[in-house]
């Protein structure tokens, strides 16, 4: 009998939201799971790990299944450095993030912990997948994801991935029914424009509170958002070298190496 892969399950909406939960039951039935996700909401933390803290791991049992299931009261980056190298026996075959509440298509995979923490196994070498629904909502149904969640996690076991590429997994906020199919896309190009509200406490000290608006500038019809937009699961290869390499060149013609030249 052929040995069930090793997936790691992670988060940044924390421990017992629903669409860990969700995930942890598709992995159920692909392999042997261990779950390692924050102890409290993470969200928009990003790739930040903690260095000025100490850290906790707690076993639980948070609901019914084989797997073996760990509460940490760090970041989603830590919770996978953790896993790695305090938790697990060996290294996993597959590290899933998420599902997560709300979109990670576009600039949010910046911001996003869900991603990060795919991109943090990426790092260590393993094939790795953040997966998001379109829809914030606590009690959103994520029965729709879970045909995608599978058949995404299943090619990744079997073709694997290129060195230093996760992938980026989207699911637009509608019915099974109303869902055209899986489309492999490019981020967007996009921003927040940013707005903070900014109020006065009864000590008469000022605070903010951040809010704004998500803008597409792209019109492409092979982004991440058309295809949402459009009722596709988006599928968007994301990799953690950030070094623009097609300006290296423009960059060498420079003259910065000159030491009698000074700019003014």
């Amino acid at each position: 009998m052929a040995k069930r892969p090793l997936i790691l399950v992670t988060n940044d909406d924390g421990i017992n939201a629903p669409g860990l939960r969700a995930l942890i039951s598709v992995m159920n039935s692909i392999g042997d799971v261990v779950v390692v996700a924050p102890d409290s909401p993470q969200s928009g933390m990003g790739h930040a790990i903690t260095i000025d803290s100490t850290l906790y791991v707690q076993q639980i049992k948070a609901s019914k299944g084989p797997q073996k299931e760990y509460s940490c009261s760090g970041t989603p980056a830590d919770c996978v450095k953790l896993a790695i190298r305090e938790i697990l026996d060996r290294k996993p075959d597959l590290c899933v993030s998420g599902i997560n509440h709300g979109s990670n298509s576009a600039i949010n995979v910046i911001y996003s912990g869900t991603m990060s923490a795919a991109l943090e196994a990426g790092i260590e070498g393993i094939p790795a997948i953040g997966f998001s629904l379109l829809n914030y909502d606590w009690e959103a149904n994520f029965d729709v994801t879970k045909k995608y969640v599978k058949k995404v996690a299943k090619n990744v076991l079997k073709e694997g991935l290129p060195n230093g590429v996760v992938l980026n997994v989207n699911i637009p906020n509608t019915s099974e029914n109303n869902i055209k199919g899986i489309k492999i896309c490019r981020q967007a190009k996009s921003n927040w424009v940013e707005e903070f509200d900014k109020r006065t406490s009864p000590l008469g000290k000022d605070y903010y509170w951040l809010s704004g608006k998500f803008v597409n500038l792209d019109d492409g019809e092979d982004t991440d958002e058309w295809a949402l937009e459009n009722n596709y699961v988006s599928v968007t290869p994301t990799q953690f070298d950030l070094t623009a390499h097609q300006h290296i060149k423009t960059l060498n013609t420079w003259d910065l190496n000159n030491t009698e030249t000074d700019l003014e």
